[in-house]
């Protein structure tokens, strides 16, 4: 590994690479639910508002993600919590798997033991671990199909923490209409929007590639919805986004010479809210579409702007704070070094007796 202590090797001023040396913390999904059930806590012994929860003991601000446990050893956890709704749904994901790979669904504690069996005798390695999630069984649906949405995240550094979100981002949808009907629970079809399964579906469009632009989207919800709760959607995707890098800031790695794109997974239900389903670290730069092509060309050639601004040589002793003009499609998410210079600022200028002067960006603190 080029980050091992053991291996001698040392990225020079003009080397950068494209992950931080732990990114798992964050793109492993039974470390994603790790890190962001500590961060809670954290926040809980600072008596922070965003802690605040309702009548039903639930989060109020940072209840984002599905009920998740972590098998094997949350398991006796999670019988007790089946067994309190034993009509649910749960989805079982291998943890260091991608692409639907392993994916199922269960909704009878028999169907999870059968598989313990299964896998015993297959041979599979009794350390893999999944995790486990109340499955949202209410999706939105466009056309009656389920879909949720690819955002792109560029980090360039975590401590300050510094992100971008890209405005091409997509939707992914199922080729076959959603049914939350038993009989239904082992068609992927219905169920899993990853293009790796539904481009084997016999309805599977080529042409189109079941996918929508996020920007079609928006149009989409503007049109049924209307503008403030439409914006009010994205405003709490981006919420989300940046709460789950703050929930790793303190364990990651935030090594100078590394930047790090990711892929975020988000599902929203029928009440508009969205959940986070998982974070990918390498996100898929194959293309299915001529329109997919491009935007993932676009997406690659916008990323080396903010890191080579004007094609220069890397030089990872800058603050990584490019120039306007240098974003291409990203948006500036949140910038906690840019944060703390406005704060600073502001309160100078209203000790001296001036108005504090605002940002056009909103700033997640």
């Amino acid at each position: 590994c080029i980050f091992n202590l053991d291996s001698g090797y040392r990225l020079s001023d003009d080397q950068l690479i494209n992950h931080f040396p732990n990114h798992y913390e964050l793109t492993r999904k039974d470390l994603l639910v790790k890190n962001i059930k500590r961060y809670r806590k954290e926040l809980e012994k600072e008596n922070s508002p965003l802690t605040e929860k309702d009548e039903n003991c639930r989060y109020m601000h940072l209840d984002f993600i599905p009920v998740t446990y972590i098998l094997p050893a949350d398991y006796n956890i999670f019988v007790e919590e089946f067994r309190k709704n034993p009509t649910s749904t749960w989805i079982m994901k291998p943890n260091a798997k991608a692409r639907g790979i392993g994916i199922f669904l269960i909704n009878k504690l028999s169907q999870l033991k059968k598989w313990s069996r299964d896998s015993r005798q297959m041979g599979h390695n009794p350390k893999d671990t999944y995790v486990i999630s109340k499955y949202i069984d209410n999706p939105h649906l466009i056309g009656g199909k389920k879909y949720d949405l690819r955002l792109y995240v560029l980090v360039t550094s975590y401590r300050p923490l510094k992100a971008y979100i890209y405005q091409l981002g997509f939707c992914r949808f199922c080729t076959v209409k959603y049914n939350s009907a038993v009989s239904e629970l082992d068609n992927m079809f219905v169920h899993l929007t990853n293009v790796s399964i539904q481009k084997h579906g016999d309805d599977y469009n080529d042409k189109h590639g079941g996918k929508w632009t996020v920007h079609n989207l928006q149009m989409y919800m503007e049109h049924t919805n209307g503008k403030e709760v439409t914006d009010r959607l994205f405003d709490e995707i981006n919420w989300i986004i940046v709460h789950s890098l703050k929930a790793v800031q303190g364990v990651m790695a935030s090594d100078k010479h590394c930047f790090e794109c990711y892929g975020y997974d988000v599902i929203i239900d029928d009440n508009l809210k969205p959940w986070l389903i998982e974070v990918n670290a390498s996100p898929s730069l194959t293309s299915t579409t001529a329109a997919d092509r491009i935007m993932k060309y676009t997406l690659v050639d916008d990323v080396l702007k903010i890191i080579c601004p004007n094609g220069e040589i890397p030089d990872p002793r800058w603050n990584k704070v490019p120039a306007k003009d240098s974003l291409g499609h990203f948006d500036l998410l949140i910038d906690e070094e840019l944060a703390a210079q406005d704060q600073h600022e502001n309160k100078s200028r209203t000790v001296s007796g001036r108005l504090p002067r605002t940002r056009p960006q909103q700033q997640w603190k």
